[in-house]
């Protein structure tokens, strides 16, 4: 994938959304969702288009943790950060985790295979820490489970 999208690609979308009021974010997630990622460079295509600032569009893109600005490795890791995973050792668990793929939050991996973000609930409140590889949730994660899973999820990307 290009540091760029297409600009067709991107007109497609923010013609879908044409006359939708509040239609940033749908075009954010539209784009993030075709290409993987929000670049940089469609920025001033977004903010003409939806008669915002530059820096409106890219105050949202930096403020949720959602978006990317840059390409996903092909295996993402999402580790819970919320209190409820906090609270059964979640802290330590994200630690080691980081240690052990290598990776910190919001980096990918020199290779390309793995990018890990943190989110701040998958829902399974009760039974973390969680975790969600490439869009599937896991529960009641240890590290070796973790590397088995991450493990199998690069074999199959």
């Amino acid at each position: 994938m290009s540091d760029t999208v297409p600009v067709d690609t991107v007109d497609a979308i923010l013609d879908r959304y044409h006359g939708v009021e509040g239609a940033l974010l749908p075009v954010l997630h539209a784009i993030q969702s075709a290409e993987g990622y929000v670049p940089p460079g469609v920025v001033p295509q977004i903010a003409e288009r939806l008669h915002l600032s530059r820096a409106e569009v890219h105050g949202v893109i930096s403020y949720y943790h959602h978006f990317r600005d840059k390409p996903a490795g092909r295996v993402v890791v999402q580790i819970c950060r919320a209190e409820a995973c906090q609270a059964v050792g979640g802290e330590s668990f994200a630690a080691d985790a980081v240690s052990a793929l290598g990776c910190d939050f919001h980096q990918t991996t020199s290779d390309g295979a793995l990018t890990l973000e943190p989110v701040y609930c998958l829902g399974q409140c009760a039974c973390g820490p969680a975790v969600m590889i490439n869009d599937e949730v896991h529960a009641r994660m240890t590290v070796d489970r973790l590397g088995r899973l991450v493990d199998r999820a690069r074999s199959e990307s």
